[in-house]
């Protein structure tokens, strides 16, 4: 089965198609870029779309996964190793990053690294300068350009001292947040539309309508597994398939009852970046202004979390945006300013609802 390009899926995600001047203007660029979201939100699609549309296109590009490596065998597939450096160096090795030379690297799940690790990504960022596993000398002539991701939150690694201030730095010269799936659930239909098409072409196979029920119950789920779990649930609807229209009791009980499976999915996910703004405004004393407004001018998260965050606000506060604003830390004269950002941002919720 081939593989989804990121040409095919451009036209079909309406997150996507908002962020593609974005890529197509930082991948020009050529700086470093970090990018977050949760996982299976489509980061290495991202990444790959930012390598097509740069001067890079007809380099090399390699990604390497840093969570799935042990800390001893990532410095050799990042760095390269030379012989006899470790048992089973039979032969010189060039790593990843010699590799891409002229082209792009990407470090999927770079929260992941060791602090260790962390420092040589590090060196290498700020000199240049490249060391095998073992050898004596530097290798200071790699250009490469190092796209890096992650699902978690650094500013907060940096705050707890688990992420090295320098590096987060140094890698956040661009950042794009890509939305998790339960957060634009227009883009739902359309992608289940496409992943038919998709896998039933791979497969041999005629594509099956979706009946609108069915359709609306893979709407409502929430998806913690991102648009991967939803690529995952159409392929097997697709290969298991024996009805001419794929109807609700073919889904997974999880879809189905999405009561209980749903929300237990939610329950069950770890704390999503929301969960901890909100935590540092209501419990930690910190102003909206401090730790929130900074974090979405600079894009590193979207306005679905805002809007989750006053929502939370309006059903603590009864829907009242004064209490909403004093429960934010906000000072008496900052309320208009307030409203008059929501408004701006199209964050502002009806407050009604929640009285």
């Amino acid at each position: 089965m081939r593989q989804h390009s990121s040409a095919e899926l451009l036209g079909v995600s309406k997150e996507v198609c908002e962020l593609r001047d974005e890529i197509q203007r930082v991948a020009l660029c050529d700086t470093k870029i970090l990018i977050t979201g949760e996982s299976g939100v489509g980061k290495d699609l991202i990444a790959r779309m930012i390598h097509r549309c740069s001067p890079r296109v007809h380099r090399s590009f390699i990604a390497l996964n840093c969570a799935g490596i042990p800390e001893t065998l990532l410095e050799s597939e990042l760095f390269g190793h030379v012989r006899g450096s470790f048992t089973g160096a039979y032969r010189d090795k060039p790593g990843k990053l010699e590799m891409a030379n002229g082209g792009s690297v990407f470090l999927d799940e770079v929260g992941e690294m060791t602090s260790r690790m962390q420092g040589l990504l590090l060196r290498f960022l700020e000199t240049g300068e490249l060391q095998r596993v073992g050898a004596d000398r530097l290798n200071t002539g790699i250009n490469v350009r190092v796209i890096a991701a992650t699902n978690k939150n650094l500013r907060h690694m940096v705050s707890q001292g688990t992420f090295r201030e320098d590096l987060f730095y140094r890698l956040n010269v661009v950042h794009l947040t890509i939305s998790p799936l339960r957060e634009r659930r227009e883009d739902i239909p359309v992608l289940v539309n496409h992943f038919l098409s998709w896998f039933s072409t791979g497969n041999g196979r005629t594509t099956r309508p979706i009946s609108p029920e069915a359709l609306k119950l893979i709407t409502e789920y929430g998806w913690p597994g991102n648009v991967r779990e939803l690529a995952n649930l159409v392929e097997r609807l697709v290969v298991t398939g024996r009805r001419e229209t794929i109807t609700p009791d073919e889904l997974p009980p999880e879809i189905r009852e999405r009561t209980a499976g749903g929300a237990g999915a939610w329950q069950e996910r770890r704390r999503t970046i929301v969960d901890e703004l909100y935590h540092q405004v209501r419990h930690d004393g910190e102003s909206f202004w401090s730790a929130v407004y900074p974090m979405y001018m600079r894009r590193e998260i979207t306005k679905n979390c805002v809007r989750e965050l006053v929502r939370r606000g309006l059903q603590d506060a009864r829907g009242n945006y004064k209490i909403v604003a004093r429960l934010f830390n906000m000072e008496p004269d900052d309320y208009k300013r307030f409203l008059n950002f929501l408004r701006k941002h199209d964050c502002h919720l009806p407050f009604k609802e929640f009285r």
